[in-house]
């Protein structure tokens, strides 16, 4: 599993692109340090005060057109070049989606940032109609046998700015409330990565994390079927699927087959197929999801999802529901 996040170990072509970039820069940027601290050195070196001398300074220098061009072109031309490579990494990394979407192995998502979690709509996989909905864990095919499969997302705010960023895969990438931006990366790496919401955005902005999940293309197909099902009814959780029902907590999440149809927090119709809850903050296992409900604050201060004071009989039902969704 990747859990290193440095733009130093790229695993796509458009984080590639970034390191070269970074490397360019760093390279350039060290030079400059070390031809001035260079001189900086010998100049402190050279001139400095001796007691026999009997004098307070150097003779000084003024007016020297050849420092005078020198210390205004090398500049210039340093930032020009710069320029340019930014340019064409920017050009590199910001492909725009394909036209008509039906592109051949090309996956579409759409992301939307809330405070503070992740929602992902799949639209569209190799020119199939997705349409169904699951939160902060994204999954995505990887290449094989030479064939790309990329991955175009447009992502969107439903509240504040948030910010994109898995610094294997791809350059960060705000998400701008009003306003619709893109991001395009692909790999042949199947692995887990992990990121975080990159621009500040509230009180628990810092545990706002992600983890993209890339599969072979035949186990990433399998989890597109399941996740494109309804909810299962599972015979041995209907007392605990009637108290969930029973609960406020269907006027903000959705699981599909069933009357809960809220748009406001995380789709829970797959639940248990997640790895973590709270947007990565604890492992998705039995006890933490009874933690979570007993008292959100408890694992992530500040969320939006209040603490119900529900009686244990009607907790643990709910509980014992919410594991029959894989």
């Amino acid at each position: 599993m990747s859990w290193s996040a440095s733009i130093f170990d790229p695993a796509s072509p458009q984080a590639e692109a970034i390191q070269r970039l970074a490397l360019l820069v760093l390279a350039i940027t060290g030079l400059i340090f070390l031809v001035v601290e260079g001189v900086f050195i010998y100049v402190i070196v050279r001139f400095r005060q001796r007691a026999a001398t009997g004098t307070l300074e150097p003779p000084q220098v003024y007016g020297s057109k050849p420092i005078e061009i020198a210390w205004t072109a090398a500049p210039a031309i340093i930032v020009f070049i710069l320029t340019l490579v930014t340019t064409r990494t920017l050009w590199e990394v910001k492909t725009p989606p394909p036209h008509p979407r039906s592109k051949a192995n090309a996956l579409f998502v759409t992301v939307i940032g809330h405070q503070w979690w992740w929602e992902y709509l799949y639209e569209d996989y190799n020119g199939r109609k997705l349409g169904f909905m699951t939160a902060n864990e994204l999954h995505v095919p990887a290449g094989e046998a030479g064939q790309a499969r990329p991955v175009y997302m447009a992502l969107k705010s439903a509240d504040v700015c948030h910010s994109f960023w898995v610094p294997k895969l791809a350059g960060k990438t705000d998400l701008i409330p009003g306003r619709t931006n893109q991001i395009v990366f692909q790999t042949d790496r199947p692995d887990l990565y992990v990121g975080q919401c990159a621009e500040y955005c509230g009180s628990q902005h810092a545990n706002m994390l992600l983890r993209v999940v890339v599969e072979p293309p035949a186990e990433f197909e399998r989890w597109l079927t399941n996740e494109a099902r309804p909810a299962v009814e599972d015979a041995g959780a209907r007392e605990g699927k009637a108290a969930f029902l029973a609960q406020s907590c269907v006027n903000c999440h959705r699981v599909r087959g069933t009357p809960a149809d809220g748009s406001y927090a995380p789709d829970l119709t797959h639940l248990m197929s997640r790895r973590t809850l709270a947007a990565g903050m604890v492992a998705n296992t039995p006890e933490n999801l009874v933690r979570w409900i007993d008292a959100p604050g408890a694992i992530k201060p500040a969320c939006l999802m209040p603490a119900f004071g529900l009686s244990d009989r009607d907790r643990n039902l709910i509980v014992d529901y919410l594991k029959t969704l894989r």
